[in-house]
């Protein structure tokens, strides 16, 4: 699934071409990636509105519209946006398709139909429940240590939640915990001041290297908006390397499931609790 870094460069790319751009036409060939309103009247109500911003809000990309609209687009398993020339064809993974006024058009590709789209007025109807931006001026080490100060859950579902904070997902609650030296079944109620510190400057650091490295590609599943790979993959120290040994201490990585969800950490630099 798409996280933070990558949709932080979708969002980037974005901004560079659609800014100023009219939609001209909007076919929806997947019903349910539309979320709301209906699909036809996403397809009409979209249809000679201007892009005047493109932002990000933990994974969610917000496309501000003329007209007081916000197309939100959260990518979820295997959600892509790709800019293609209007005349190319969509492919057989196309669930919506964006004509613009300068003969470009935006394709939301999901093989695994799960992404969704929302035209709204009011971003905070979707948005509300999100947690900090952890890589906001605003978020302060002061702020991350009351937020975990009275959680008593694991760290690795706590840092998967989006209502503490937006935007990171298995990858990087992963690389994190690592940098941290943190278990990931570590309690959040039980780290001291110097682990919380640790914690705090790990999310920071590894969120900032994947956006510098434009996004992790693993599985071939996220693709820039061009259509190439981002890059921090090179740069994993733990998340899909199971079985193999540690890059600091040469341990074997290894592999548990948590909450449903694959977790990666070395026994040796991430102590158990």
């Amino acid at each position: 699934m798409p996280e933070l870094p990558e949709v932080e460069t979708i969002a980037r790319e974005l901004r560079a071409c659609l800014v100023g751009r009219t939609i001209t036409g909007t076919e929806v060939r997947w019903a349910r990636s539309i979320a709301t309103p209906s699909p036809a009247e996403f397809e009409q109500q979209t249809i000679g509105r201007t892009v005047q911003a493109v932002g990000r809000r933990g994974k969610f990309l917000l496309l501000h519209l003329s007209g007081e609209a916000t197309l939100l687009v959260h990518l979820r398993m295997s959600g892509q946006l790709l800019l293609e020339p209007r005349v190319s064809p969509p492919g057989k993974h196309a669930r919506v398709v964006i004509a613009l006024d300068d003969g470009s058009a935006l394709h939301f590709q999901d093989q695994r139909k799960f992404g969704r789209m929302w035209l709204v007025r009011d971003p905070r109807v979707v948005l509300g429940g999100l947690g900090p931006e952890p890589l906001a001026d605003d978020f302060t080490p002061d702020v991350f240590t009351r937020l975990i100060g009275w959680r008593r859950g694991m760290l690795k579902p706590l840092l998967l939640n989006q209502s503490f904070l937006a935007g990171l997902g298995n990858i990087y609650a992963d690389e994190t915990l690592f940098r941290a030296r943190l278990h990931p079944r570590r309690k959040a109620n039980s780290l001291n001041e110097a682990e919380i510190a640790r914690l705090y400057h790990a999310i920071r650091q590894v969120l900032s290297e994947a956006v510098a490295n434009q996004g992790t590609t693993f599985d071939g599943v996220y693709r820039r908006v061009d259509g190439d790979s981002g890059g921090f993959q090179e740069s994993l120290l733990v998340y899909g390397r199971a079985g193999e040994p540690c890059r600091e201490c040469g341990t074997l990585v290894e592999r548990i499931v948590m909450g449903g969800r694959g977790t990666h950490f070395c026994p040796h630099c991430q102590p158990a609790p």
